[in-house]
């Protein structure tokens, strides 16, 4: 995972951020895959894409923040 030591927390943020607010009206897409999800109608591959798109970047911040956490904590 060096190359998630690479990339600055700002840049992995604002990513994070913008793609997980995408598009802004009239609701984000992660939120309404997130919503398809819970419901069961979350059937279709571009629906799943969507899901994986959207929310990828959220997930790589976390590692980041855990793997800054572990670092911080070993020192």
């Amino acid at each position: 995972m060096k190359w998630l030591d690479k990339v600055p927390l700002s840049v992995i943020f604002i990513i994070a951020l913008f793609l997980a607010l995408a598009p802004f009206l009239p609701e984000p897409h992660l939120w309404q895959k997130l919503k398809m999800l819970v419901g069961g109608t979350l059937v279709k591959p571009i629906d799943i894409f969507d899901l994986v798109w959207h929310g990828a970047p959220l997930v790589i911040l976390v590692l980041k923040l855990i793997r800054l956490s572990s670092q911080k904590k070993s020192q």
